[in-house]
């Protein structure tokens, strides 16, 4: 049996673990190392993308200033996180507003620490991703369009460092990449319906709370729409193997959450339109896998 303190520390560390939303970074880096495999560099062997100390460091940074930007946004947010949600906000304050600051730092010190490895530009482009994380949770993120844009920027920003690294420059990077952002875009704009009450409350100027949430509506299934354009791309143009079917069912998935998003009255409702948009990014990184299913076999042998 656990002692009183015990539990106290396994319910810190649970609490930390929610802060820097643990299983986010644990796909973004998984999902990096797949692209880098099947995608940025398939013709090298798989040990010499495995193995690769740079790679594992950029990988490395990008995790650990992805931890410590979860962790500056939950600080900023504290107060708006308590109404839109209370019950994660409980578990959060378990760990002192002072201590994640203390963790926020100390992340981005060893995130670009680690960077100076690779080379001196890593630890530039490390720094301005640390930078443009805070200077988006301190003010970007109440700017309407503006908020929302810098936001799923961001969040393909670690693919961009690998993409860099790997000095790849085919047209279906750039396809992947135009449908993952359209994805993450309109999820961020679906949160805003979601989280309407909190951002009412603590004055955010965000897109349904500045033109109603029939625009936001709007803007969302534009957003949808043009996203079938790269997957419709990517299953009839390039050769991603059977990942194709990923696209195919993509395709479906993002017309039922249209539909269904012009349905949506609730928060509730509201809440799942996020989690389908997010089943369908997290599918799509297991799905890399798919673009030669003997891919790792025949690099192994």
């Amino acid at each position: 049996m656990f002692s009183r303190k015990n539990k106290l520390l396994l319910l810190k560390l649970l609490s930390l673990f929610s802060v820097v939303r643990g299983y986010n970074v644990f796909v973004i880096a998984l999902a990096q190392y797949l692209a880098s495999i099947y995608i940025l560099a398939p013709e090298l062997p798989l040990r010499e993308v495995l193995f690769d100390f740079n790679l594992f460091v950029i990988v490395l940074s990008s995790t650990l200033v992805i931890a410590g930007g979860y962790i500056i946004n939950n600080f900023y947010d504290a107060e708006k996180d308590l109404i839109n949600k209370p019950r994660k906000s409980m578990l959060d304050k378990l760990v002192s507003q002072q201590f994640k600051l203390i963790t926020y730092f100390v992340l981005n010190f060893l995130a670009t620490f680690a960077a100076s490895y690779v080379s001196f530009k890593a630890v530039l482009f490390f720094s301005a991703y640390i930078f443009g994380i805070w200077f988006y949770s301190h003010k970007l993120k109440k700017i309407p369009f503006i908020g929302n844009f810098v936001s799923a920027t961001l969040a393909i920003t670690p693919f961009f460092a690998v993409f860099v690294y790997y000095k790849n420059f085919d047209t279906v990077i750039f396809v992947h990449a135009l449908f993952l952002f359209t994805l993450i875009l309109s999820r961020e704009m679906i949160k805003d319906l979601e989280n309407i009450a909190g951002d009412m409350a603590q004055n955010y100027k965000t897109v349904p709370i500045l033109y109603g949430q029939k625009f936001s509506k709007i803007c969302i299934s534009l957003l949808l729409l043009l996203a079938l354009l790269p997957a419709f791309l990517l299953t009839e143009y390039f050769d991603v193997g059977h990942m194709h079917f990923y696209f195919l069912g993509c395709i479906v998935m993002l017309v039922v959450v249209t539909v269904m998003m012009w349905k949506a009255r609730t928060k509730l409702h509201y809440v799942g339109l996020h989690n389908m948009i997010k089943l369908i990014i997290v599918a799509g990184v297991f799905s890399i896998l798919l673009i030669d299913i003997d891919l790792v076999l025949n690099r192994i042998l």
